[in-house]
């Protein structure tokens, strides 16, 4: 029997290219749910779209995560949720804390209520690196977001919960790569740190492992890919062979270099081939589904700065076939 998905931020750039995947290679989702908030994006995505063959497939359904009862109607008969809805800018989330709460945490636990009370046999929750040891209010929220999920496996009877933790997508919507693209005309680059680093994932491979976590979770992981990183200053070179830097300074809440596992967490965390899975250390069942598998060393830490970085010429790569998919 076909199952039915929603993916709640279903707009926003990894939403939009998780639904072009899953149409334009005939899932076998009878009907995919786009949630969100914003009219004006749906209007676009309905004109993107139209002309797939798989387009009757799609439903688009506007609401917020803060609200319960519109969560409720939306998840009738759903199997599967992407949960992508969140607020992200680092600095607006240090001006305006309380709204940053609201979506990225109140919004999660009526989540999480209105998928139990639908039944919803799984769903993955997107995260990012900015929840690891967090020093700025996002990532603080970001971490609750992931808490809330995984212990909703203690009372969710057979709902699954697992959430998928990854880098900078290079190319997303305000990510540093589209600030730099509108930058490489002048040729000033305005960074704020010369020594940042981060780590680095495409859209395509972001889509490719939720699907794989969507198949695969057992319910209660934070999954973390095996990615590169890339050093700012080498991005900027990639854009432009002969760069002038203008240093404006560390944005409130921003790091120098980004984390993705903790050396508090590595004591819980496994390596599973692709990906790394922390899991949750009161959950015994998980545990010992996991025993096959080999955990990371006692002070394993998951750092951009201490990890394998792309070159100039891989991060011009990136740059081209970002561009080529915009044309």
């Amino acid at each position: 029997m076909k199952k039915n998905l929603l993916i709640t931020g279903g707009t926003g750039s990894f939403g939009e290219s998780f639904v072009r995947n899953l149409i334009n290679n005939n899932s076998n989702y009878n009907k995919i749910i786009i949630f969100s908030r914003d009219e004006y994006k749906q209007f676009i995505l309905r004109k993107k779209l139209s002309n797939n063959k798989n387009y009757k497939k799609l439903r688009f359904f506007i609401g917020d995560i803060r609200d319960k009862d519109r969560l409720m109607i939306a998840l009738r008969d759903i199997d599967h949720v992407i949960h992508a809805a969140a607020i992200k800018q680092v600095d607006s989330a240090e001006y305006n804390p309380i709204e940053y709460i609201k979506t990225n945490i109140v919004g999660a636990q009526n989540l999480i209520e209105a998928s139990i009370e639908r039944k919803i046999k799984k769903l993955i929750a997107l995260s990012t690196d900015k929840a690891s040891s967090p020093i700025n209010l996002y990532g603080a929220t970001k971490l609750c977001s992931d808490k809330l999920f995984v212990s909703a496996n203690n009372y969710a009877g057979k709902n699954i919960f697992s959430v998928v933790r990854y880098g900078n997508v290079f190319g997303s919507r305000g990510s540093v790569a589209e600030v730099f693209d509108n930058f490489k005309k002048s040729g000033i680059f305005s960074i704020t740190d010369k020594d940042m680093t981060r780590f680095n994932i495409t859209l395509d491979q972001s889509v490719e492992m939720v699907k794989w976590c969507l198949k695969n979770a057992i319910g209660g992981e934070i999954f973390i890919p095996k990615i590169k990183s890339y050093k700012i200053l080498d991005l900027v070179k990639a854009y432009h062979s002969n760069p002038k830097i203008k240093l404006i300074g560390i944005r409130p809440g921003e790091k120098i270099h980004e984390e993705m596992i903790s050396q508090n967490e590595a004591r819980s965390t496994y390596d599973i081939g692709k990906f790394y899975s922390i899991l949750p250390e009161a959950n015994n069942n998980i545990i010992k589904f996991y025993k096959k598998f080999k955990k990371v060393p006692k002070n394993f830490n998951y750092r951009s700065d201490d990890n394998h970085f792309l070159t100039i010429k891989e991060l011009k790569k990136l740059i081209d076939d970002e561009n080529n998919k915009k044309k």
